[in-house]
């Protein structure tokens, strides 16, 4: 087992507007050894959190890992208390900042007790474990206020609101770059509920209306991914009801229409889409595939009329006949 001294960076204090400082000390319980870290970046979590994590366990004089993550592409989202429950491994979350690669060894009081978990782990074992937070989202906000009633929700002033949502929306964009399309759905549709059951003030109004368009894109855009053009395409209407001229709305509504194979209105769609954004190549790429599928679609046609009125070998046609 390396060498248990503490070789922790130092971190100065942080001036006025800088990120506010972990919720925990820096030092760690007695039991946890804090052994190298490397920090990039100085943000901290909070004590309710989900995380985008890599670990992995080690025991004394091994050098495979007992327990590790690192073999998956994309490591999931975790949430400290319910998929994190190693004391040890949650105390030494909270220590860490985003970006930051730390070891710790770990008393059997904070890992695996002193009964371990055979057999795996032998009893009264000290573990080592390299951990590296990648990312985390405050989830404890979202959390406690989506548990409220929509009559406690309405107590809340109007930006608790549009935190929550944004945060649900976030959510949603990493199980979206997951592939994990159903389950951003989800998130997205959550933020947009509170969107809509929202009440606001006139000169709020567009706050609530400039978040509500962020989200109905996003949905459209992950109906799209679900292959629910239908769907896909109601969602990118309701945000041209809050922006007419927006690009990225009428694309969404284009891709939608052309796979349900209305060409004519994907064709109106993409062509108000690209006069609000002439240059941009995704439009122009869908227009050129439109104008493809079209020429495909109308030369299947000729074909079954071809063949609707191609003569017998007898000298007839489909129509004599």
């Amino acid at each position: 087992m390396p060498d248990t001294g503490d070789t922790r960076t130092t971190h100065t204090p942080h001036a006025r507007g800088d990120p506010p400082t972990t919720l925990l000390p820096r030092l760690l319980p007695a039991p946890i050894t804090l052994l190298a870290v490397c920090t990039f970046l100085v943000y901290f979590p909070c004590a309710v959190f989900s995380v985008l994590v890599k670990y992995s366990g080690y025991l004394e004089h091994m050098d495979k890992p007992f327990a590790s993550n690192c073999f998956r592409k994309t490591p999931r989202l975790m949430k400290l208390g319910e998929d994190i429950t190693l004391w040890g491994m949650e105390l030494g979350l909270l220590s860490m900042r985003r970006g930051e690669l730390a070891r710790f060894l770990f008393k059997p009081t904070y890992a695996y007790g002193t009964l371990g978990c055979p057999p795996l782990i032998p009893p009264n074992t000290t573990v080592l474990f390299e951990i590296e937070l990648l990312d985390f989202l405050d989830s404890a906000e979202s959390d406690k206020f989506c548990a409220f009633s929509a009559e406690q929700q309405d107590q809340f002033p109007l930006q608790k609101v549009l935190k929550v949502a944004a945060t649900e929306r976030e959510f949603g964009n990493y199980l979206f770059r997951q592939n994990r399309f159903y389950d951003a759905k989800v998130r997205y549709k959550r933020a947009l509920l509170l969107l809509r059951r929202r009440s606001a003030a006139p000169e709020e109004q567009h706050l609530v209306e400039a978040a509500k368009l962020l989200v109905l894109l996003n949905l459209s855009f992950t109906y799209l991914k679900l292959e629910r053009p239908t769907t896909a395409l109601r969602y990118g209407e309701q945000a041209l009801i809050i922006d007419r001229k927006n690009a990225k709305a009428l694309f969404r509504c284009g891709q939608a229409c052309l796979l349900m194979t209305e060409y004519q209105k994907a064709r109106d769609f993409l062509v108000r889409a690209q006069k609000e954004q002439p240059f941009n190549h995704d439009i122009n790429n869908e227009l050129k595939k439109l104008a493809s599928y079209y020429r495909d679609y109308t030369d299947k046609e000729k074909e079954m009329c071809l063949r609707m009125f191609a003569p017998y070998d007898n000298g007839s046609t489909v129509g004599e006949n």
